[in-house]
């Protein structure tokens, strides 16, 4: 039933100065894969084949990632190197991927608008690559199943601190099952003082086509940007939104902290560095 998904990747990456001035953030390397191939990865597994990336100037080196590189794949099979010839090609046959600027940094939810004719008329997903979640079952995947089952748009909820409270959008709950809400309101980053609840939506959505309507009807903020967030706010006034307390560990590898966290986790469950990375980390106590 979803056969899009949206990934905007248009950003400054301003929390990664002075590296992004010159490298894409989602092309900063967890172990030895880019963060939005994570995110590529996450979308195929949950049965989405047509993914269209939100890019900017100074960007072009994400196309060239997904690309096909024939002079590179010549010196790796002259030079016998089948096992890195395999990956690199992997790499460009991922998905079938498309191309939109988003000329002017206007927020989140303008990003997402300017998808609308990629997506027509019919349920989509989005992606924010800087969440990279590790899961048995694609977190994505787990959000369709919800919307199969309730045909309506469903978001990824996470249980947060009271710091949380001030970096994520909070939602006011009523709940349905032990993992599953339904959404009544939204606020933007409120603090725990405003908060509706300890439960914030992170980078995973479904939706129905009707939030573009919803987006253009969204007042700019006083930063100028529209905000995904208080769009799907106007969406619960019309129609059913769930929140789903996926299942699995997220790194927010858009925070250096999380980045780290997410580069030391995800190489633990490669054979070739668990028992290096433990015995070094086990030296630093």
């Amino acid at each position: 039933m979803i056969r899009k998904a949206v990934i905007p990747a248009a950003g400054f990456g301003t929390r990664f100065l002075p590296v992004t001035k010159a490298i894409p953030k989602e092309m900063l390397p967890i172990v030895d894969k880019p963060l939005i191939q994570y995110g590529i990865e996450e979308i195929i597994s949950s049965g989405i084949n047509q993914i269209l990336i939100i890019t900017s100037r100074n960007k072009n080196s994400i196309e060239d990632y997904f690309d096909r590189n024939p002079e590179l794949e010549k010196i790796l099979k002259e030079k016998g190197k089948k096992d890195l010839l395999k990956e690199i090609k992997k790499v460009a046959d991922l998905a079938y991927i498309t191309y939109l600027r988003q000329k002017e940094m206007l927020g989140l939810g303008h990003a997402v608008l300017i998808a609308e004719d990629f997506i027509g008329n019919e349920p989509f997903a989005i992606l924010l690559p800087d969440d990279i979640i590790d899961s048995d079952k694609p977190c994505l995947k787990q959000l369709i199943e919800v919307y199969s089952e309730y045909s309506c748009s469903v978001v990824a909820l996470e249980k947060v601190d009271e710091e949380g409270t001030r970096k994520y959008g909070i939602i006011k709950p009523k709940q349905i099952s032990d993992r599953i809400f339904e959404i009544e309101d939204v606020i933007e980053k409120p603090g725990p003082e405003k908060a509706y609840s300890n439960l914030a939506v992170i980078g995973r959505y479904v939706f129905e086509p009707l939030i573009f309507s919803e987006l253009k009807r969204t007042e700019p903020d006083s930063k100028g940007e529209i905000q995904l967030t208080n769009a799907f706010g106007l969406l619960t006034k019309k129609r059913p939104v769930y929140g789903l307390v996926f299942e699995g560990k997220r790194y927010d590898a858009g925070d250096k902290l999380g980045f780290i966290e997410a580069n030391i986790k995800l190489a633990l469950k490669r054979k070739e560095f668990e028992k290096r990375i433990k015995k070094f980390l086990s030296s630093l106590q």
